[in-house]
């Protein structure tokens, strides 16, 4: 099942998606449109405990993010492709490896992005007043927690997956290496885009995805996350030795190779460019920058 949030004739709530019809369809619970998506996942809701009303076609609403305002920070991976992890080594911009024998990690490199970065389909985004020269995109898997879990083993973590996302996590390049750690360079607001819809781990194999990135038409990236260093499971296997993983929780589960920083020249966004993000059942993720 596909569920997003959207805004129609000036009212806001969760929705199934149906692509064929291009029509989406306003979920209920007890008579009462749900209008956060946090309330379906945290409440454990199964569509048998809902009712959906009459489809809207797409054309006539508006997309948000689907967890518009998460709970907490988004976890992301850091340089969890292999091809990507030699073209940042090599970038230039990667304070986390010593050396070309340390390009590839050992472990999970786990960074957060802030709930405020989060910003829906088809908005502008971009650094704050301009304060980036060196702006980069990032297309990437994001799985949504639905059970929550301390100490998961991964035989049982795809258990609390409740499903993905396209994120894009845009990232000011010059904030990363001045300050040698991730955090400013990607938590700024809007740089994480994200949507179109939610689609469910029972609909898809996160584990067997294409993920392909387009700037302005031009194709940037295309792999697949079966070349994940740390797959899904590992990765909430690892999260959650120390923390416990809550509904609604976000993994950004890391970029494959193509991004900007990757090409010589970089390729960093330019104001008016236009990022397209698709990710094989999870429908096509749009922002331009400002």
């Amino acid at each position: 099942m596909k569920l997003a949030t959207l805004s129609h004739r000036d009212e806001t709530f969760v929705a199934s998606i149906d692509e064929r019809s291009s029509t989406c369809r306003p979920i209920s619970v007890d008579g009462r449109r749900i209008t956060d998506m946090l309330t379906l996942i945290e409440g454990g809701i199964s569509a048998s405990a809902w009712s959906e009303g009459e489809p809207i076609p797409l054309a006539e609403v508006t997309l948000h993010a689907p967890i518009t305002r998460p709970r907490r920070n988004i976890m992301c991976v850091g340089k969890n492709y292999f091809e990507h992890a030699h073209e940042f080594a090599k970038s230039g911009f990667d304070s986390s490896a010593s050396g070309a024998n340390d390009a590839v990690p050992k472990a999970p490199i786990i960074f957060t992005k802030m709930p405020e970065s989060v910003t829906g389909p088809n908005t502008a985004v971009g650094y704050p007043n301009g304060g980036c020269q060196q702006l980069d995109y990032e297309a990437e898997l994001g799985v949504i927690i639905g059970k929550p879990g301390l100490g998961i083993k991964k035989a049982e973590a795809m258990g609390h997956v409740f499903g993905y996302v396209i994120i894009n996590d845009l990232t000011a390049r010059d904030l990363q290496a001045a300050h040698k750690q991730w955090f400013l360079g990607k938590s700024f607001e809007t740089s994480c885009p994200m949507g179109p819809w939610i689609t469910t781990a029972d609909e898809i194999n996160g584990a067997d995805l294409t993920v392909q990135c387009w700037v302005n038409g031009e194709q940037r990236q295309n792999a697949s996350t079966r070349d994940l260093i740390f797959d899904i499971p590992t990765l909430i296997e690892t999260m959650s030795r120390g923390m416990t993983l809550l509904p609604g929780d976000i993994i950004a589960t890391g970029t494959p190779v193509g991004v900007g920083i990757g090409f010589n020249p970089p390729k960093f966004l330019q104001s008016g460019d236009k990022v397209d993000i698709e990710i094989t059942g999870l429908g096509r993720l749009s922002n331009t920058i400002r």
